[in-house]
């Protein structure tokens, strides 16, 4: 498998990437192996990120990027074919209806290998606890950037706990106003400041590498 791939994810080549997906199909390279490299270049673009060479603007154009290759392959990647670390389920709480912060968290989690059921905006606690049971997460994500917010991720939480559900499931919160006695006040098992912090959270409590 070409390195070049790897690289040019990494280094937001698109011109370059498009071309080699492309040269790859032609040579018949399997579609689950393109994805696979170009989740190594993703994991780069994270590493730069955390370590302040890449900044927000630069993970959201590998989002794109990443979804522009996984579209080339296309029918190519047969259902269920792609690769996945586990389930996350991600929404705003019910109160608030900012999506930036969460449509990128759910689109780097996705670009990352995990398996996203993406709830939208102003999400009710009843609309959590029936994904939890349709999707069976292993993580839940809970996005909010008001402060008037705050108790409804407690209600939230206390109510999925009141349900049964959270043994085996991490509930992590994030977004502008949050930090780390907002998790704690909410009853969230981590604060997330960054989309790649909710991605490395996951992973780690995967057991990804």
């Amino acid at each position: 498998m070409s390195q070049t791939l790897i690289n040019a994810m990494a280094d937001l080549d698109e011109s370059v990437l498009v071309a080699e997906v492309n040269a790859l199909k032609t040579q018949g390279v399997p579609a689950l192996e393109i994805i696979q490299k170009l989740q190594e270049g993703m994991n780069i673009v994270g590493k730069r990120y955390e370590e302040k060479e890449y900044y927000l603007s630069e993970l959201i154009m590998s989002a794109e990027i990443f979804k522009e290759a996984a579209a080339l392959i296309g029918g190519d990647l047969a259902a269920g074919d792609a690769p996945s670390h586990g389930t996350f389920v991600m929404g705003t709480i019910y109160g608030d209806i900012h999506d930036i912060g969460k449509n990128i968290v759910t689109t780097v989690m996705s670009c990352n290998g995990f398996r996203v059921i993406d709830l939208g905006v102003d999400v009710s606690t009843a609309a959590y606890i029936e994904a939890i049971k349709e999707h069976k997460p292993q993580v839940v994500g809970i996005s909010c950037l008001l402060t008037t917010a705050f108790d409804g991720m407690k209600e939230c939480i206390s109510s999925i706990e009141a349900a049964g559900l959270r043994d085996g499931l991490k509930i992590l919160i994030g977004g502008g106003p949050c930090d780390q006695t907002t998790a704690d006040y909410v009853g969230a098992d981590a604060y997330c400041k960054t989309a790649q912090d909710s991605v490395e959270y996951s992973k780690k409590l995967m057991g990804v590498k």
